[in-house]
């Protein structure tokens, strides 16, 4: 018997030999000073990394059931300035298919020259998130922290040593180092206003030296549990020239006041953009768009009341779930307004606008009030005998499955997002589905409402519209 116990002693020996750094007490300055020197991250005070990317556009799905829709990186390059800290990204866009499902780039996005963006020091901590992910700008974020804890976790059949630690936005951030200290993966939460408290994963793959330095070859970011971004780098420079010049990076441009200007009788157009409109029925208003933000949704709420006093918001109209267009719904729900969408958005957001906002609490955190939806198959007209207003699902259009327009008989006004922006630039897609659209429905217009509206205000009618597609 006294070989087996000896060799079962040997055995408990090796496991906890393999456990110890956790185990007894290591603690994560320790832990982050040997990752760094074994990733050669001790010297680097600028990295450049480079090769081909496949973008993918958050929130611009082309239906709820979708993955963010890509925008294919002929070529992608990324520098990082760890002391300012600065990046920019620099990139060559290919040709986007004519047929792409959804939104943010298609058609908006030209190929051809290099194109550049900068986030620089000032900017809100979601927006540098990107930069403080990267492999040595999490060493770098945890080393500061005054928190970091370590334990040992097991993902994926595998033992990882996981530094841990509270980010500026008062989430938990954590890395996932491997036995050879390599950093595989980083996770954290951001607060989205459509998602509440959402996790956002980079995954690193492939760690190859680059002068002296491990990098990861292959780069995987998700949001919202769909890829953001998928990029294979095939050059790292650590210590390349990294003088970035650019927007510095604020807190984001201070909000506008909304303003109003009447339509017709009982119709607001409520600007800027995005825009919304503001109906009134005889007992309650209506509202066509919740856009961007619970600010945004707030400042329209706020203008509509002063437009149509003393009357409740019954119903805000929903023209589609990309988050740009419906950032501010949940700020409706607080207000007790019913929202009016596509069938096909019902489930999807009754199941996201009860996830938790703690992050970022919004209006809705606190009230609490039960979500209601009413849902457009092909149409629905909403009316009270004088005023009226009809829904229509847009066909033939690539940008999103559940896409309505709102018609007003009475003022001849239509109102539609994302198929017609006066100042579009040279080379996007004409407007073709909207004419169709309105031909098919055989719909009177006169002026027509882009949720995108112009900012010099000016007035958009039908006559715009048909100049936009070569008709008269």
């Amino acid at each position: 018997m006294l070989p087996i116990l000896k060799k079962s002693v040997l055995l408990l020996l090796a496991a906890v030999a393999a456990w110890t750094p956790v185990a007894f007490g290591q603690d994560a300055k320790t832990v982050l000073s040997n990752a760094s020197k074994a990733m050669g991250a001790d010297n680097v005070k600028t990295l450049q990394y480079s090769g081909t990317a496949t973008e993918y556009s958050f929130g611009q799905a082309y239906d709820a059931n979708s993955a963010w829709p890509p925008l294919v990186d002929k070529s992608y390059t990324r520098t990082v300035n760890y002391g300012t800290p600065a990046w920019r990204v620099d990139r060559v866009v290919a040709d986007v298919p004519p047929d792409r499902r959804g939104g943010g780039f298609g058609g908006g996005v030209p190929p051809g020259p290099t194109q550049s963006f900068v986030v620089g020091p000032n900017t809100p901590w979601a927006q540098q998130l990107d930069l403080w992910m990267t492999p040595f700008g999490f060493l770098r974020a945890a080393a500061k922290a005054t928190d970091a804890t370590v334990e040992s976790k097991s993902m994926g059949g595998k033992t990882y040593t996981v530094v841990t630690f509270t980010a500026p936005n008062k989430a938990k951030m954590s890395g996932y180092l491997n036995a050879n200290s390599m950093l595989d993966r980083v996770e954290t939460w951001v607060a989205n206003p459509m998602l509440g408290d959402t996790m956002v994963e980079a995954i690193y793959v492939g760690y190859k030296d680059f002068s002296g330095v491990k990098f990861p070859t292959k780069i995987v970011v998700k949001q919202g549990g769909y890829t953001t971004l998928d990029f294979n780098v095939t050059d790292v420079k650590p210590n390349a020239p990294a003088d970035i010049q650019g927007n510095p990076g604020g807190g984001g441009q201070p909000a506008i006041a909304a303003t109003s200007r009447k339509l017709a009788d009982g119709v607001y157009l409520i600007l800027p953009a995005y825009a919304a409109v503001a109906v009134e029925f005889k007992d309650y208003i209506v509202v066509i768009e919740a856009p961007q933000s619970e600010e945004r949704a707030a400042a329209i709420i706020a203008e509509a009341k002063k437009d149509i006093p003393n009357k409740p918001i019954k119903y805000v109209i929903n023209t589609h779930n990309h988050f740009d267009h419906a950032s501010g719904l949940r700020t409706f729900i607080a207000e007790g307004a019913t929202i009016v969408t596509w069938r096909g958005n019902k489930a999807y957001y009754e199941r996201i606008f009860a996830q938790p906002h703690t992050l970022s609490p919004d209006r809705e955190e606190t009230e609490k009030k039960k979500i209601s939806i009413e849902t457009v198959g092909e149409k629905k007209e909403l009316t009270d005998g004088n005023q009226s207003i009809e829904l229509y699902r847009v066909h033939d259009t690539y940008h999103n499955a559940g896409l309505l327009m709102a018609y007003l008989p009475k003022g001849k006004i239509l109102v539609e997002a994302d198929l017609f922006n006066p100042l579009d630039p040279p080379g996007a897609p004409k407007p073709t589905p909207l004419v169709e659209n309105i031909k098919r429905l055989n719909l009177d217009v006169q002026t027509i409402i882009p949720i995108h509206y112009p900012p010099d205000g000016r007035a958009v009618t039908i006559a715009d519209l048909m100049s936009a597609v070569g008709g008269k």
